[in-house]
């Protein structure tokens, strides 16, 4: 039941970033000058946090997503979705901790200093 609802949750959330980005892409067409100010403010240590939580949301649902096919189409699907799951679940975790450099390492770095 709950990866049902997160995945319906982290799904809704990439509709809303897809839609911010099209629109701040978009930006640049009508005043780069504001588009400059926009991208600039994706660079601080608050946006960072937001980019790790979309990393987060995106492997999660892509993950669970498969998950999803091959309890549809697998004949045995159903027998092993709890075991499938918490297959999804450890992977997810282990490419979110290997995550945390590349997608917080500016953040830390601003903060904290080189």
């Amino acid at each position: 039941m709950w990866s049902w609802v997160a995945h319906r949750v982290t799904g809704v959330l990439i509709f809303f970033f897809l839609f911010v980005h099209v629109l701040d892409t978009a930006l640049v067409r009508v005043s780069p000058e504001d588009y400059d100010k926009v991208v600039a403010t994706y660079k601080t240590p608050i946006v960072a946090v937001l980019e790790y939580g979309l990393v987060a949301a995106i492997l999660f649902h892509a993950l669970n997503g498969l998950r999803v096919i091959a309890v549809d189409f697998w004949s045995k699907g159903p027998r092993y979705q709890k075991q499938m799951l918490w297959s999804v679940v450890g992977i997810w975790v282990v490419l979110m901790l290997g995550a945390i450099y590349p997608v917080l390492g500016h953040a830390a770095r601003e903060l904290f200093g080189s």
